[in-house]
């Protein structure tokens, strides 16, 4: 099994420049290709402190020239937020900078927050049907002389500019969780990216189900890979991995409430939630996250880690998003290459 790093920028306060975080989320990548990571992943996010990265495109073209062999990857571009002749050009430059290590995730979206700034009156079910149109167009124009005339783009003849430099293309990955959106993404040639976000093993397996069954419904298809994207902190002690519990609730209590979309926001920041609200989730409650999630000493993490690697799956994300300070980041990160990675055989 591979392992990646998923991070973001994540601005707590007004005081944090923004600049510093640029250069830690830097720094967190440096460790991960040092430590033998196959890959990072970076998202998209529009006018939110609590994950920033308008473009991941530039984040990946300046990664590039800090790196040498961990492959980049967009986890994910918002499909209804791009023209495809847009996002096939963006990303094949991006493969050109990184010498030919881009991956290209690509999703629906999911914060109405900020469907209703990119794109007015846009829902769920919309964004899906869009994503579905763009993923084999963008293919379509990386292969040249592509004319398109679907439901919401219509272009003539055209070819991406630049070419990417892997051949084909470089590897589409789609964020998948019903049973049709795994079916899609095989259908297309494409690697499938599922997390259970707050939820537990059940869900892990529930989503690997998923895709096994779609595999099996497509016979003649190549089968794709499938990552998994969770949360994980490798802890120092007990009191250690107690904290972190503290802290991953407080991060999916946020992460909640810009999904609801029903608090004020100000310069980029949701209006503060008391600690009565937060414990009044209980869904998120700190034991919760203890249970749920990959949080604890060495010994533990390469536990449940090893539960993964056993249903199958190709690739374990560390998502390492959580409102927690830069140097409990390092730390956790630190001990994970140090004292996990070592209990894996990865390619």
């Amino acid at each position: 099994m591979k392992f990646s790093l998923f991070v973001h920028m994540e601005r707590l306060a007004p005081e944090t420049p923004h600049a510093r975080l640029f250069d830690e989320l830097t720094e967190l990548v440096q460790m991960a290709e040092d430590g033998g990571f196959h890959a990072a992943w970076i998202g998209e996010h529009h006018g939110m402190e609590f994950t920033i990265s308008p473009n991941p495109f530039i984040n990946i073209a300046y990664l590039g020239a800090r790196t040498s062999r961990i492959r980049l990857g967009t986890g994910t571009v918002v499909a209804p937020f791009w023209h495809p002749i847009k996002l096939a050009g963006e990303a094949a430059l991006a493969d050109l900078a990184t010498h030919g290590r881009l991956d290209v995730g690509i999703a629906r979206g999911a914060y109405s927050f900020e469907y209703e700034r990119m794109v007015p009156g846009l829902d769920a079910m919309e964004a899906g049907l869009r994503m579905r149109e763009l993923v084999p167009a963008v293919q379509k124009l990386w292969q040249g002389d592509y004319a398109h005339d679907g439901k919401y783009w219509r272009f003539p003849a055209t070819t991406a500019v630049p070419s990417p430099l892997q051949d084909p293309h470089p590897p589409v990955w789609v964020a998948a969780r019903d049973p049709n959106s795994h079916a899609f993404a095989i259908a297309n040639g494409c690697n499938v990216q599922v997390t259970p976000l707050w939820n537990g093993e059940d869900e892990v397996v529930s989503l690997k189900r998923k895709f096994d069954e779609a595999c099996a419904a497509h016979p003649g298809a190549k089968r794709p890979q499938i990552m998994v994207l969770q949360h994980a902190f490798v802890a120092e002690d007990a009191a250690d991995a107690e904290l972190a519990g503290r802290e991953l609730s407080r991060f999916y209590n946020y992460f909640g409430a810009w999904f609801r979309n029903e608090r004020p926001i100000r310069r980029g920041f949701i209006e503060t939630l008391s600690e009565e609200e937060m414990a009044a989730n209980a869904m998120y409650a700190p034991e919760i996250m203890m249970k749920n999630l990959i949080i604890g000493t060495p010994d533990l993490v390469i536990d449940r880690v090893k539960r993964i690697e056993a249903m199958g799956y190709d690739q374990f994300s560390f998502w390492i998003d959580s409102g927690m300070s830069f140097e409990r980041k390092k730390a956790s990160l630190r001990r994970f290459i140090d004292q996990v990675l070592p209990a894996f055989e990865t390619a």
